[in-house]
């Protein structure tokens, strides 16, 4: 086996543990999320997780070198404005349009590399087309993952079943790879990055001592879909794979989004109106929540890399059949939600 795909991990987790012990016990000088009407916790939590996420992935990346067009000029860029902007709104707010500007170029500029091919020149309009609809997904998904930092262990869960489902796939010898050379080392940085979550997690879990913040759910969120979109251009595996097996998230988050933008809602604001923070309140709590979504995340994870190495023809249909599934399963706790919402409204009569 090509070494990096052993090293690259255990570095990445080795680095990652020493600087989670080390946050921990600087836990009080750290910024922290304090409890609001939109929290799911009672108390102030740290917000410093991602610092040893990328203490441990970032040395395993520049040692593994994971495909990207372009090499790390196509990724790494956004990914340090994006951690740059969102280590700052931790500390102290950013204002919307400064930070949705930066999440704009960060995504155009790696977009730009992934319709182009690095090269730096507009080919054709439909190459145009094509990094506007990758900017706008890479946008999305870098937001998405800080919409779900909400409830303990859930983004980072996210990332760790996902990331190791993307080094499983890039393993899959049924993958018509055109740079077969590359993806051992792609392998080992999407492990890397799998294995510097889990001792995160280890703090992060129910009762969370530490959470990811800005900085750790928003880079996060753009490699998942930076690296998923890379893949499907490089013939790693079809584009329904890193839809399906993100799609827990991505439906929870995009039809959060679209109902709020029907109710004309300011959907820049925080709220409490995701499908698993209204889970935790109908009684899951922090626990129930986060199995449930792991029990469903390992399903579509696991569908997906069934598919890809049986049948990669069942894909899209796999895929909608899990959005069957996903949408009824939103229908029950929005019909719960409703009915616990009303009895709350209801008038006693008089007596």
């Amino acid at each position: 086996m090509n070494p990096p795909l052993l090293v690259a991990p255990l570095l990445a987790a080795v680095i990652s543990m020493a600087c989670v012990w080390l946050l921990t016990r600087a836990a009080r000088a750290l910024p922290a999320d304090i409890p609001n009407r939109r929290s799911l916790h009672s108390r102030p939590v740290p917000r410093a997780g991602g610092y040893a996420l990328w203490s441990g992935f970032l040395p395993a990346a520049l040692l593994s070198q994971p495909a990207f067009p372009g090499g790390l000029a196509g990724w790494l860029p956004g990914f340090l404005a994006l951690a740059c902007v969102s280590a700052f709104d931790d500390v102290r707010e950013v204002r919307v349009v400064p930070r949705l500007a930066v999440h704009g170029v960060a995504a155009l500029w790696s977009a730009s590399f992934l319709a182009f091919g690095g090269t730096g020149g507009l080919h054709t309009p439909s190459a145009l087309a094509s990094s506007i609809v990758i900017a706008l997904v890479l946008a999305w998904s870098s937001n998405l993952y800080n919409f779900m930092d909400g409830n303990d262990g859930l983004a980072a869960s996210m990332g760790a079943i996902g990331f190791t489902a993307y080094g499983l796939a890039s393993l899959n010898g049924h993958a018509a790879s055109p740079e077969p050379m590359h993806w051992p080392q792609s392998t080992a940085a999407f492990f890397a990055l799998a294995a510097a979550i889990l001792p995160f997690l280890a703090v992060n879990a129910p009762r969370a001592s530490m959470f990811l913040g800005d900085v750790g759910a928003v880079p996060l969120g753009f490699l998942a879909a930076a690296f998923g979109v890379a893949g499907t251009f490089h013939g790693t595996w079809p584009a329904w794979f890193p839809l399906l097996v993100f799609l827990p998230f991505i439906a929870d988050a995009t039809l959060t989004l679209a109902a709020r933008v029907w109710r004309r809602e300011r959907v820049w604001e925080g709220h409490k109106d995701h499908f698993y923070q209204r889970l935790h309140q109908l009684g899951a709590g922090h626990g129930g929540t986060l199995a449930i979504y792991v029990v469903a995340m390992l399903g579509t994870s696991a569908t997906a890399l069934a598919c890809l190495s049986a049948h990669q023809a069942a894909g899209w249909w796999s895929l909608a059949a899990w959005i069957a599934v996903v949408c009824v399963s939103f229908a029950v706790i929005d019909y719960h939600w409703r009915k616990k919402t009303t009895k709350k409204t209801e008038i006693p009569a008089p007596s």
